[in-house]
């Protein structure tokens, strides 16, 4: 009986360290891929080429934000432009992108982010990074990504996806700025 008793504790013990291990690989999944000390980068930090100096996209920042879409630091997605805007919390844009929209849009309104995953499989089958999520509509779940490929995902897709693609370096800074519960405005 002991050695029967041996192979019943060993098999407990490799399905406790399996789903020990499984449960780490989430944890590190999910993760940031850097400290952050602060919600965002320190001002001190040299701004990145075609920056100024508060690390403003000078290039980009030239598309105003859309009027209504709130106060305050939020991310702003206009549907209708296929736009995101990065604002701060004086006001001022951080970084505004184009977009390509998911099969299933949000409703205008206001949301916050609800989760964030740093490296996942799309529900388009494309592995992504830097997901940002922040509500359900008509149930699949809505948030921003990049492809790790970088590719864009097909305008004609039948199958229902919640996935907001950007490209890699504006998913970076989307990732970099929208942390724990950052509004998330969705205008027309």
């Amino acid at each position: 009986m002991s050695g029967k008793s041996s192979m019943i504790v060993t098999a407990l013990t490799a399905a406790a360290l399996g789903a020990v291990g499984f449960l780490a690989f989430q944890a590190s999944a999910s993760a940031p891929d850097h400290a952050t000390a602060g919600k965002h980068p320190s001002s001190s930090a040299s701004p990145a080429p075609g920056k100024g100096k508060d690390g403003a996209d000078q290039r980009k920042a030239e598309v105003p934000v859309p009027p209504n879409s709130g106060e305050g630091e939020r991310v702003v997605y206009a549907l209708g432009a296929r736009r995101v805007w990065l604002v701060t919390a004086d006001g001022k844009v951080k970084r505004t992108y184009e977009v390509t929209p998911s099969t299933v849009s949000p409703a205008p309104g206001t949301y916050k982010v609800t989760g964030r995953s740093l490296k996942i499989p799309g529900s388009d089958g494309v592995p992504i990074e830097h997901v940002v999520r922040f509500t359900v509509a008509e149930g699949v779940v809505i948030g921003f990504s990049s492809a790790v490929d970088g590719s864009m995902p097909d305008p004609n897709a039948k199958k229902k996806t919640g996935g907001i693609r950007e490209t890699r370096e504006d998913g970076t800074a989307m990732w970099d700025f929208a942390l724990g519960e950052t509004k998330i405005v969705v205008v027309p």
